[in-house]
Formats: C-alpha cells, structure tokens, sequence
C-alpha cells in the first residue's frame, strides 16, 4: 500500500492538527494570542477556513488544543532520588522556561488545557510530589494551584515586559514623587520598572515558592 505523502503539490505540510498549532504557537508568538484566529491560520496555511474546521470545529476547541499544545512542551523529567522540594523547584522552573516561550499562553493552560494530557501529566507529576512531603490532597492541591498561579505571575508581572516607552514613563514618575513621603519607591524607582537580569528575577521567584511550601512542610512535621 503507497503511504500518503507528508506534502502537498505545493511543497506544504500536509495540513493536520499537528500542523495548525504549529502554526497558531508561532503566530501567537510572534503577534499575541489574539492574532490567532481560524481566518487568519487559514490564511498564513494557505488553506481555507473550512480546511480548518475538519480539523477544529470551532475556535474553543483549537484555544484548548493549544494550551494543552503548550503544557505538553514541559520538561517534567526530575531526579528521583533528589528532595522532594528540589524536585518541585525542577518542575516550576521547566513551567516558567516554557511561559517565558510562550508568555501569552498561562489563561490557556488554567481555562482551557485541563483534560489535555499534558496537563494531566504535569498535575499528577506535581500532586504526587507534594503528598510525598506528607501534604493531604486538599493542601496539596492548594499549593499546586497557588505554584500555577506564581509562574504565570513571574513571567506576565517581569519589569519591563511592557512597551519600553511605558516602562520609562513610569520609572519616572516614580523618581518625581516626593522623596520626603515615598523615599523607599522613589529610591526603588529603577528595579520597579526594568528587568536587568531576569534569570535572577526568576530564578528569586522561584526560590520565594518553593522556601514557603517547604516552611509550610515543616510546619506540619
């Protein structure tokens, strides 16, 4: 039997579901996740939007798969016999590299990647970390949720991550403030608002996390 081929006449990838969230990651990435539209990737695909529809009913069903696209890309691999907060402290860090990627993807992954198995890889991978530590499940959950909710934090709320001439207008607003009220902002006015080194901006994060569920931990014991 002759397998089909894996291009059209046109020298294109034959269009698959695969193909069309290759597409819409790098469309978002380039313009934002609101640029990604069945119109718009059937444009840029060369296709039209009914060639789409086979393969997406409708634009929430393509929203979905591309979240759960993104939390699949999540290195989840740890040192089993590593600490159970280096472990997690692994985890978050492979979820903030992949943010920092795809920063305009955190409200796919809490709204629309849940039964993605991605996700449930990646939420079954931190769950059972954490009740590892002797966590319940309902702790357990809780901290998972508050580590989701951070990462998407750090990498949305990075100073400077807005247009630089906004982050300027800000930084000096800050310094014109009156010194004798606000001395510690108006002396702060440069961290507020850029991000010389934002490893350490994220990597400082991180450690916040992962010191205060491990202080909860011990708590516990």
């Amino acid at each position: 039997m002759t397998q089909a081929p894996d291009h059209d006449a046109a020298g294109r990838p034959r269009l698959s579901q695969a193909v069309v969230l290759s597409e819409a990651v790098a469309l978002a990435d380039r313009e934002g996740l609101a640029a990604v539209t069945i119109r718009r990737l059937a444009q840029d695909l060369g296709v039209t939007p009914m060639a789409l529809y086979w393969h997406f009913r409708n634009k929430s069903l393509l929203m979905a798969a591309l979240g759960g696209r993104i939390i699949g890309e999540v290195d989840l691999d740890v040192d089993d016999g590593a600490h159970w907060s280096a472990q997690f402290h692994t985890v978050l860090r492979a979820l903030v590299t992949t943010l920092r990627r795809h920063p305009w993807a955190g409200p796919l992954i809490t709204s629309s990647a849940c039964e993605s198995p991605g996700y449930l890889t990646a939420l079954e991978k931190v769950l059972a970390i954490l009740r590892g530590a002797g966590f319940s499940t309902e702790e357990a959950t809780a901290v998972s949720r508050h580590a989701l909710s951070t990462a998407m934090s750090l990498v949305a709320g990075q100073p400077g991550r807005t247009s630089p001439d906004g982050t300027e207008e800000v930084r000096r607003y800050y310094e014109t403030l009156p010194r004798e009220r606000y001395p510690h902002i108006v002396e702060a006015a440069g961290p507020l608002t850029t991000c010389d080194d934002p490893d350490s901006h994220y990597g400082f994060g991180l450690d916040l996390m992962v010191a205060g569920v491990v202080a909860m931990a011990a708590r516990k014991r």
